[in-house]
């Protein structure tokens, strides 16, 4: 086992990070909806340089909040959120988005999963599952999830969730290491954890379209950054997976 089982990490030591920038229109009523479902359960904001009043709204929720002094993306946020949940002890983590596209009912299964693993990532692609993503950007997901699903000797069909569980090992890990590029959250911070040997399994969650205000990249862009993410990974895992026969030569 490789993972700390639920029932023995005490209530105190559960983190809920919420990375947000400008999110004051949703933070709130997110906020609220973790607390409802998780009541044992610490929350912390981290505030991504917001101009907006998203801090001062997750405090008046009830949740603690870090601000960061400009904006560093979704990476930066949750490596703050990391090293705050290392320093403090915590031994689960379970990052949730701050638009309100993740449902917080799913946060016991995401938390239960850690039994077996070190990493779990909500899919939202799933038989019972009416999240539709289509066109160049779900092509190019296919592939990655592919290309990620084949380092990983397990199926990882969802690699740009957000929605996902850290254990031990993954909070010590990415504390030190994780990488603050676009997407570097979800695809760049697996790639990682699968090079250095964390168990990654999937379960099915819930998500929504956002609430209020926009992506910050359009789907283009999008498709475009996951074809070149897929490409990277595979030359990573032909890479290393050539290593052990030239050392052996």
């Amino acid at each position: 086992m490789n993972a700390l089982p639920l029932g023995t990490v005490p209530a105190q030591k559960f983190l809920i990070a919420i990375p947000a920038w400008n999110e004051a229109g949703s933070i709130a009523s997110v906020v609220a909806s973790v607390q409802e479902h998780r009541p044992d359960a610490d929350i912390l904001v981290v505030n991504d340089g917001s101009t907006d009043s998203t801090a001062q709204e997750a405090l008046k929720a009830g949740a603690r909040v870090v601000s960061l002094p400009f904006n560093v993306g979704v990476g930066g946020a949750m490596r703050t959120a990391f090293l705050y949940a290392q320093r403090e002890g915590y031994q689960a983590l379970v990052q949730v988005d701050a638009d309100g596209q993740h449902d917080p009912a799913d946060l016991d299964r995401l938390f239960e999963g850690l039994a077996d693993s070190d990493i779990v990532v909500g899919t939202r692609f799933h038989p019972e599952s009416m999240y539709f993503v289509g066109g160049p950007r779900r092509w190019a997901m296919v592939l990655l999830s592919k290309a990620l699903s084949w380092m990983n000797k397990g199926t990882i069909s969802d690699p740009t969730s957000g929605f996902r569980s850290a254990g031990p090992k993954a909070i010590e890990l990415f504390a030190i290491e994780y990488p603050a590029d676009y997407l570097g959250d979800t695809v760049g911070s697996l790639s990682i954890a699968i090079r250095q040997g964390l168990v990654i399994h999937e379960a099915p969650v819930t998500m929504y379209f956002r609430q209020v205000g926009r992506p910050s990249k359009n789907a283009l862009w999008s498709a475009l950054y996951l074809g070149r993410a897929t490409l990277a990974i595979l030359a990573t895992g032909l890479k290393a997976s050539r290593t052990p026969r030239e050392d052996a030569s």
